[in-house]
């Protein structure tokens, strides 16, 4: 008798701690939901389902504006490769632009941090300086350098003789690319550079004591000790300024609106004069997805490769 109490006691206090169990991970699991569920929600909303659609609407042939959606398959994908030389002229543009703005960008970048890492007096407010014009928008700032490349440049070429301020710097082809290389990478680098420094701050001062004291160059302690040890700041850095060379679209705009004769067009600028000035809305998405594929297949490389080396250092 006594064992059967013993057995049903047991069993009624292995139901209550199951209940009890699962009540705590309903309310961990709401607590969750209230957390997660908001942002997941609109990430849904904002990101997959504009994406989810472009991929349906890359395969129609729909202006943006009837209502009559024609499923045309992958004419527009052929056309794309087989007849649209402006969208691979603008292509080979963003891919140039990309190496020059993304090598530039970070050089200034670590170049800042180095500098400023260093015990300064001013270090903290020219940090302020030296970030701030990653915080004026890109219209804006395209707005202010045109401005001071058209008339800026201009009066102070007129007043010192010097050809550099003389050139045509947005009405020709290689001067607006490195026009918008200057600006993009002035705006850019401020941001670089507190990723750097905060990499820097974490380093052993030990090691490059240890270094100074065994008689290696300024040179060989950045290059041997340095640059190993905060390879992950380089990974975040190159995947961002590799996104963000590659999606230009507000500076290119204002500064040159893609041209002379689209000499300048970014594939941004191309995407959206395609879709929202020709009303080829369809087409326009099918060449964003190509983007897409591209820029992601890079930056997916670019972030194996250098955790790679994170690994070898």
């Amino acid at each position: 008798m006594d064992a059967n109490l013993e057995t049903k006691s047991a069993k009624a206090s292995t139901q209550i701690k199951t209940e009890s169990k699962k009540k705590r991970n309903w309310k961990k699991g709401l607590t969750y939901l209230a957390f997660v569920g908001p942002a997941l929600l609109f990430f849904l909303v904002i990101q997959i389902v504009p994406f989810l659609m472009g991929i349906y609407y890359s395969f129609t042939s729909w202006n943006g504006v009837s209502s009559a959606v024609e499923w045309v398959g992958f004419e527009n994908y052929k056309r794309i490769f087989t007849n649209d030389p402006i969208f691979f002229q603008s292509f080979m543009f963003t891919t140039k632009f990309m190496l020059a703005a993304v090598l530039i960008s970070n050089l200034i970048g670590f170049g800042l941090a180095l500098i400023l890492n260093a015990a300064l007096k001013t270090k903290n407010i020219l940090r302020t300086v030296f970030f701030l014009p990653n915080v004026i928008g890109g219209l804006l700032l395209g707005f202010i350098w045109q401005f001071i490349f058209v008339r800026g440049f201009a009066s102070v070429g007129e007043a010192t003789g010097w050809s550099f301020f003389q050139l045509p710097w947005l009405g020709d082809e290689t001067t607006a690319f490195w026009g918008i290389v200057i600006v993009f990478a002035w705006q850019i680098s401020g941001y670089m550079m507190v990723i750097y420094i905060a990499a820097l701050q974490g380093v052993d001062q030990s090691l490059l004591e240890a270094a100074k004291i065994d008689g290696a160059s300024t040179f060989q302690t950045i290059t041997k000790i340095i640059v190993p040890l905060i390879l992950p700041a380089f990974t975040i850095c190159f995947f961002l300024t590799i996104s963000m060379a590659f999606k230009i679209f507000d500076l290119n705009l204002s500064l040159t609106g893609g041209g002379p004769f689209n000499s300048t067009q970014s594939v941004a600028i191309n995407i959206y004069q395609e879709a929202f000035q020709n009303n080829r809305y369809g087409l326009g998405t099918a060449k964003s997805i190509i983007f897409f594929v591209i820029v992601a297949i890079v930056t997916t490389l670019q972030v194996t490769a250098t955790k790679k080396k994170e690994v070898e250092a």
